[in-house]
């Protein structure tokens, strides 16, 4: 007999899912969206609009393939946009978005373009990610000039709870940073604004620079950083969707949202194990509900996403600073692992690692393009240089 409700573990699953995926990185949203000039109704309008995208698409996924699909936005993006381009503004941003949004639709509709891109050296691909990624950690410690006892409590925490809950260790460097923050009384008033979810659009503005500059790093990080590893985990799990409906549906989510300041909406990935698990669910053909149920959480979260923005607006730059370093720990481990696993690309992917996290800005283009042009060219310098010695040996 088919139970008319899902378990009380599909529930949990869900919950703890969207509660580590929104809590455990929303400090990094909202330093991106503030670093490229985005108001506080704004900011509140992004993470709306995110969440919002989450939860439709990732349900609509779910009901129409069966399957658990579950959604985030993208982490490794954020961080990218953090980083900024000088001259960018808020309109140049949301036209970027709307461009990225549109390659991942074309990758997942095009199957000679997503040939193409698994042609994009992993180790150049990773350097990229890693570079945009180290200015953020190292923030991390930098703080400690003003406010070791902040880092130290991070740092702290996160090790401690890397080695005994790791799914659950940015989640408890957010509650003991609160708890810190709270005890010293340094929240400031929160900011004016809406409480209950706002979708606020911006007519958008395109440029060659911004294209180059932020919309190709950010559609490949999150192609290789999100969506990819989102594809191993399903399939690890039994199940095998295709990339072709993920893509284009992620895709046009984030495309149809950009306006709104939704800057990448793709597959999960960490998260998206717990609710495709056999603990979430018995049955893997009605684990599907997961994802619905998961979808639900990020409904709620998007009614509250501008009062939540503005709580961690109310935080000093310090504390910002540290759980955005902090949260991207992990996908610097991951990525940095990746960059280094190929032998003979490793200095290719060194090149482009400095190159991304040098901060380098010439032409309006940022450290992630130059760094990926660098690693394409060592790569491609290198192959050339081995032809001709073997053609003339």
């Amino acid at each position: 007999m088919t139970r008319a409700f899902p378990p009380a573990a599909s529930w949990t699953s869900a919950l703890i899912a969207a509660v580590i995926g929104f809590g455990g990185t929303v400090a990094l949203i909202v330093q991106a969206m503030r670093a490229l000039g985005a108001s506080v109704e704004q900011t509140g309008s992004s993470i709306t609009a995110l969440c919002l995208g989450i939860a439709v698409v990732g349900a609509l996924l779910s009901l129409r393939l069966r399957m658990p699909i579950v959604l985030a936005w993208s982490t490794p993006g954020a961080a990218l946009l953090a980083a900024g381009v000088p001259g960018t503004s808020w309109s140049d941003a949301v036209g970027a978005f709307i461009i990225s949004g549109l390659m991942m639709v074309l990758l997942g509709a095009i199957p000679a373009l997503g040939r193409l891109a698994e042609k994009i050296p992993a180790s150049v691909a990773s350097g990229m990610l890693a570079g945009i990624l180290l200015p953020f950690c190292l923030a991390l410690f930098q703080v400690a000039n003003a406010d070791p006892l902040l880092t130290g409590v991070v740092v702290g925490v996160f090790l401690i709870a890397r080695l005994r809950l790791p799914l659950y260790a940015l989640l408890l460097v957010l509650v003991a940073v609160a708890a810190l923050t709270l005890l010293r009384g340094q929240v400031s008033a929160l900011p004016d604004g809406a409480v209950f979810g706002v979708l606020a659009p911006v007519v958008p503005s395109l440029s060659l620079a911004r294209v180059m500059s932020i919309a190709v790093p950010l559609f490949l990080v999150t192609l290789m950083a999100q969506n990819l590893p989102g594809l191993v985990v399903l399939r690890s799990s039994g199940y095998d969707p295709g990339a072709s409906p993920l893509l284009i549906g992620t895709g046009l989510a984030t495309a149809v949202l950009a306006p709104f300041g939704a800057h990448a909406v793709n597959l999960a990935a960490i998260t998206a194990a717990l609710c495709t698990s056999d603990q979430a669910h018995p049955d893997r053909a009605r684990r599907w509900v997961v994802g619905m149920l998961y979808a639900g959480c990020y409904l709620l979260l998007a009614l509250f996403a501008p009062l939540l923005v503005r709580f961690f607006l109310a935080l000093p730059h310090d504390v910002i600073a540290a759980l955005a370093g902090v949260s991207v720990i992990p996908a610097l481990i991951g990525s940095l692992e990746t960059a280094l696993a190929q032998k003979g690309e490793q200095d290719a992917a060194i090149v482009t690692f400095l190159a991304a996290g040098s901060g380098l800005t010439l032409f309006g283009l940022g450290g992630a393009f130059w760094g990926l042009i660098a690693g394409v060219l060592a790569i491609m310098a290198k192959s050339l240089l081995q032809r001709k010695g073997a053609t003339g040996s």
